[in-house]
C-alpha cells in the first residue's frame, strides 16, 4: 500500500500526521509512505527526523490582509499543482491523507484528479480553509470534535479525535526519567509552559515579567520558548537568579515533560489540547487570538465548557497568568478535578482509528 500524507506548517499538523504514519507502518510494515510539505516549513526538518521521506512544494499561504506577497500566490500555487501531479504520477498512491496546511491543497487536488481516494484529518473545532475546500473530494473526514457537520457533510465524518505520538500516551511511566532528564526535585511543584512548536510571545513575556514572582514561590518551571526568544529568556533567568526556571528552545521528549508537570500553561492548538487530554494534566489555556477563524478559542472553550481546563485571555495574560498558575499549583483539589475531567475527553485510539479508515479507502479494500 502506498500512502501520501500531506500538510504541515506547524507542529499541530505535523505530529498528528507522523502519528498516523507510524500506526500505518505498525499495522503493515510493508506500507510505503511519502510526505508532501511546503518548502521552508518545519515539516521539511521534523518529518525526516521521524524517519520518513518528504517532498517539498513551493506553495505559500495567502495573506488575509492586502499585501504584495499575495501577488506571488497564484504563481506558486500553479507550480505546486504541477509538482504535486508529478509526485502523484511517480509515487502512485493508493490513498492520500491531508492534515491541513498549505501543501495539502495542491497534493490532495492532484490526487483527486488522479482518482486517488482522499481522507482529511481536521484537528480543530473550527475547520480550516484548506480542509473546507477539499471536503467536496474527500471520501472520509476524521474530526476531533462533535458538531463538525457545520463545516462538512455529515455522511463523510468520523469522530476519531486527534492522534498523538505513542510516547505521549505512556507519559505516566516516565516520571522518574522526566525528573532525571530535567534535574527536578520530587517534592517541589513543577509548572510546564508550552507555547506551541514555535513558542508564544505572550507566554514568554508573561514568564519573563513574572520571574521574581516565580523565584519567590520556589516552584520548578520547564519553559519552552521557541527559537526567537531563547537567548532573551536565558538572560532574564540569569539576571533574576531564578535558578529553578529552565528555558528550552524546543522540547523533543515531551512525554517526560508532561510526566513531571503538576500543571501546564499552554496555547490551545489542537495538538496541545489533545495531548493534555491524553496525559490528563490540569491546564490553563491561553488561546492565540490571531489564529485563523479564532480556532484556538473554540478549541479551548470545548474544554472550559466541560470544566476540564481554565482559560486566560491573551490580552490579560501578562497581568494575570502567573497568579492563576500559582493559585492552581497551590490548590490540589482543583488540580485533581481538572485532571479527571480533561482525561475523560481523550481519544486514546485516534491514530489506529484513522489508520484503519485510511486502509478502508484503498483499492485493496472496497469497504467504504
Amino acid at each position: 500500500m502506498n500512502v501520501i500524507i500531506s500538510g504541515g506548517g506547524t507542529g499541530g499538523h505535523i505530529y498528528p500526521a507522523i502519528a498516523i504514519a507510524n500506526e500505518l507502518k505498525r499495522l503493515d510494515p510493508a506500507t510505503e509512505i511519502l510526505f508532501v510539505g511546503a518548502e521552508g516549513k518545519m515539516e521539511m526538518e521534523k518529518v525526516p527526523r521521524a524517519g520518513y521521506r518528504i517532498e517539498g512544494l513551493p506553495v505559500v499561504g495567502i495573506k488575509r490582509e492586502l499585501t504584495l506577497a499575495n501577488l506571488a500566490f497564484p504563481l506558486k500555487l500553479g507550480r505546486s499543482l504541477l509538482r504535486a501531479r508529478q509526485i502523484v504520477r511517480d509515487f502512485k498512491p493508493d490513498v492520500a491523507v491531508g492534515v491541513g496546511g498549505y501543501a495539502s491543497g495542491p497534493t490532495l487536488l492532484a490526487s483527486a484528479l488522479a482518482n486517488v481516494p482522499i481522507l482529511i484529518q481536521e484537528q480543530n473545532s473550527f475547520a480550516g480553509l484548506t480542509n473546507k475546500v477539499l471536503a467536496r473530494w474527500a471520501k472520509r473526514i476524521c474530526v476531533a470534535y462533535p458538531g463538525m457537520d457545520a463545516f462538512f457533510p455529515a455522511s463523510k465524518i468520523r469522530l476519531t479525535g486527534n492522534p498523538v505520538r505513542s510516547d505521549i500516551q505512556l507519559a505516566d511511566q516516565q516520571i522518574d526519567a522526566g525528573r532525571s532528564r530535567f534535574g527536578l526535585s520530587a517534592n517541589v511543584p513543577t509548572l510546564l509552559v508550552i507555547g506551541g512548536s514555535q513558542g508564544a510571545r505572550t507566554l514568554n513575556e508573561s514568564l519573563e515579567a513574572g520571574l521574581p514572582q516565580l523565584k519567590q514561590a520556589g516552584i520548578q518551571v520547564i519553559w519552552q520558548t521557541g527559537t526567537g526568544f531563547i537567548d532573551r529568556a536565558r538572560q532574564a533567568v540569569a539576571q533574576a537568579g531564578a535558578t529553578l526556571v529552565q528555558p528550552h528552545e524546543f522540547i523533543y521528549d515531551m512525554d517526560k515533560a508532561y510526566a513531571v508537570a503538576d500543571a501546564v500553561v499552554s496555547r490551545a492548538g489542537a495538538l496541545s489540547v489533545s495531548e493534555l487530554c491524553i496525559v490528563g494534566r490540569p491546564a490553563i489555556l491561553v488561546p492565540l487570538p490571531t489564529a485563523a477563524e479564532d480556532h484556538q478559542t473554540h478549541n479551548a472553550m470545548a474544554l472550559v465548557n466541560r470544566e476540564a481546563a481554565l482559560l486566560v485571555n491573551d490580552r490579560d495574560a501578562r497581568q494575570t497568568l502567573l497568579s492563576e498558575a500559582l493559585a492552581l499549583l497551590s490548590n490540589s483539589k482543583q488540580r485533581q478535578t481538572l485532571s479527571e475531567r480533561i482525561h475523560e475527553l481523550a481519544f486514546p485510539t485516534a491514530a489506529v482509528d484513522i489508520a484503519q479508515e485510511v486502509i478502508h479507502l484503498t483499492s485493496r479494500n472496497k469497504v467504504v
